[in-house]
């Protein structure tokens, strides 16, 4: 005779469920109208993948396991009205998402997990690996990890003998149009790193890569630091929303 439980033994959520902003549901349970169509978004996303979904669908599937027994198609629509688009919604501040109503804990944990998961894929694409034969790749990392922030970061990448990216290092944090660089420190850090090269990176969160005169500036300082070192700098691209500007290709490097 087996013995009898007198405990659940399935784990417990990490948060408790955050609430749409509608009526909940009297009966605790989906109408069958919202069970059905969850099961054909599940299925269209398992049989033809994430391109067959419009953003709002897609991020419904996320809201899902956050909002067990409640429509989340309103939310959903409201998430991206005001964060513009899926990865906008994904990628917001913590402290702005949670100003939402019906955004909760729950909803913040199941969206920065996507993006902390879309950023180590990004990395892995080009870590260790020779960047300069697959730019693309090292293009759509930076875009992933750095345009949907609302202040400048400044980022370095360290290259070896081969152009192999052997670092991947935020070298400091700014302001919405400014983040302060200290050419030295960037120099210094590559020879502990026993690095041969670099490549500078960082976001205009306006949107527009342009580089500013203090941007043209601080690119020809460090560029003077590594020469004194023997150090190549391959390059300096700006991250705008939807397009970068390389300081390489514009002449300007």
């Amino acid at each position: 005779m087996s013995k009898a439980r007198d405990f659940d033994e399935r784990p417990l959520p990490l948060f408790e469920a955050d609430e749409a902003p509608i009526a909940p549901l009297s009966t605790g349970k989906l109408p069958s109208y919202v069970a059905d169509h969850r099961k054909r978004l599940r299925s269209r996303f398992l049989s033809s993948g994430a391109q067959a979904l419009p953003d709002y669908e897609l991020l419904e599937l996320l809201l899902f396991r956050a909002i067990p027994r409640q429509d989340v198609k309103p939310l959903a629509h409201k998430l991206l009205e005001i964060f513009g688009d899926f990865n906008g919604v994904v990628s917001a501040p913590t402290a702005r998402l949670a100003e939402i109503k019906g955004v909760g804990d729950a909803i913040i944990c199941e969206l920065k997990v996507v993006e902390a998961a879309a950023h180590r894929l990004a990395r892995a694409r080009v870590l260790n690996r020779r960047v300069l034969s697959d730019w693309q790749a090292l293009l759509d990392y930076c875009h992933t990890t750095m345009a949907h922030r609302d202040t400048e970061q400044f980022r370095v990448l360290f290259l070896d003998t081969k152009n192999t990216l052997i670092a991947d290092e935020a070298q400091a944090q700014g302001t919405v149009n400014h983040v302060p660089v200290y050419p030295r420190e960037v120099a210094k850090r590559a020879l502990e790193l026993n690095a041969s090269a670099l490549i500078l990176v960082h976001n205009h969160p306006s949107g527009d890569p342009t580089p500013s005169e203090a941007d043209i500036t601080m690119t020809h300082q460090i560029n003077l630091a590594c020469q004194a070192l023997c150090l190549t700098l391959h390059d300096h691209i700006i991250i705008g929303k939807s397009q970068e500007l390389s300081f390489r290709s514009e002449g300007l490097l």
